[in-house]
């Protein structure tokens, strides 16, 4: 299955050059697509899928959209 995946900001770097047709497995959750990645989950604030906040062991489904948003500092 395929999903489409954004990352924000300063974790742009992890976005896959397929981002919008990374292939999954079936039963893929949030945190396998951001292990797969390089992603640290420290450095995830919030993940969205479909536009919905979700946790990491999110199961996600052919076509969704996930992004990936860091802390954001400002002062």
């Amino acid at each position: 299955m395929q999903i489409q995946v954004k990352c924000y900001a300063t974790l742009s770097r992890f976005t896959p050059a397929d981002a919008d047709a990374y292939s999954v497995a079936e039963g893929t959750t949030v945190g396998d697509v951001m292990d797969s990645l390089g992603v640290a989950r420290a450095d995830v604030k919030l993940a969205f899928v479909n536009g919905v906040k979700v946790e990491p062991e999110t199961v996600l489904n052919d076509g969704d959209r996930l992004g990936f948003f860091p802390a954001v500092g400002g002062g």
